[in-house]
């Protein structure tokens, strides 16, 4: 029985950090229905950031995940601002290409900087810390703070949705941009906000994906795939959604990998297609929440 719900935790600590990879792409989808197929590198390269602002001035990976924080939501502001606000319209197909573009750039541009050598945030003896839960079940701290902070960034981002004035015009924007335009918001700066923000999220998810696991420059595909199913599963634009959507993924891949390690990434994509199924729309189906 213990065995079991090792199984059924460590699934839960694995969906945070799937939450993590997704509220980003629920965020931008969220509010102006861009599908960001760069997401996944994203992720990678913030990782990479990371990685480089550690080894040049000898910090931890917090120390060096916080001071990338504003690096990264400037990148993610002028990426907005100076490209993708240029795409977007009633036509779905431009935004798509530029950001499959955005992805094989920042692919071979990784590659040709680092190597397709794999690279960890070494964090010293935290990444081996655990805590005992009794009854021969452990959980590492690792993962608890992955769980914790992907719990945070979401009431984070329903904060910011639904109790502040940059929510609020997020909200009008996402409900009908041409009215939020003739009320005065600019459309523009607001999406440019909102990539950065989503920029800061991915780099809190690629600070845990980095200190969890091994990356390399290739990777970041498999994290969009894990992404878009939490997504789709929690309903499209829910952030709390998204959070369960990447728990229900991660607890099948741990159950699945229990029964069989070769069923590990299968059992996530078959509970992706169940609920589809059952419920196209999600299970959370909201257009902004």
């Amino acid at each position: 029985m213990n065995v079991w719900a090792d199984a059924l935790i460590q699934g839960i600590l694995l969906g945070g950090l799937y939450a993590l990879f997704a509220a980003g792409l629920s965020l931008i989808f969220g509010i102006m229905r861009l599908v960001n197929l760069a997401h996944g590198d994203l992720i990678v390269l913030a990782a990479f950031v990371i990685l480089t602002i550690a080894a040049w001035l000898g910090l931890d990976p917090f120390a060096a995940a916080l001071a990338a924080l504003p690096i990264m939501f400037m990148a993610g502001f002028a990426l907005q601002h100076l490209l993708l606000n240029r795409t977007l319209g009633r036509d779905l197909l431009p935004p798509l290409l530029v950001t499959f573009g955005l992805s094989i750039i920042i692919e071979n541009g990784l590659l040709e900087l680092f190597s397709a050598d794999s690279q960890r945030l070494r964090a010293g003896s935290i990444e081996t810390a655990s805590v005992s839960l009794g009854g021969g079940v452990a959980v590492g701290v690792i993962p608890l703070l992955t769980l914790a902070s992907a719990i945070g960034v979401v009431l984070a981002l329903n904060l910011v949705f639904y109790r502040t004035s940059l929510g609020r015009a997020f909200r009008a924007t996402a409900d009908d941009l041409e009215i939020a335009q003739l009320m005065g918001i600019d459309f523009s700066r607001i999406f440019s906000v909102a990539m950065g923000l989503a920029f800061i999220v991915v780099t809190i998810a690629a600070l845990y994906l980095g200190m969890r696991a091994n990356f390399d420059p290739t990777i970041g595909p498999e994290r969009l795939l894990y992404a878009f199913e939490a997504v789709i599963v929690g309903g499209l634009g829910s952030f709390w959604g998204t959070l369960c959507g990447g728990i229900i993924i991660g607890v099948a891949q741990t159950i699945g990998a229990q029964l069989d390690p070769e069923w590990q990434i299968l059992a996530g994509h078959l509970a992706f297609l169940v609920v589809l199924v059952l419920r196209p729309r999600g299970l959370f189906p909201r257009a902004t929440d």
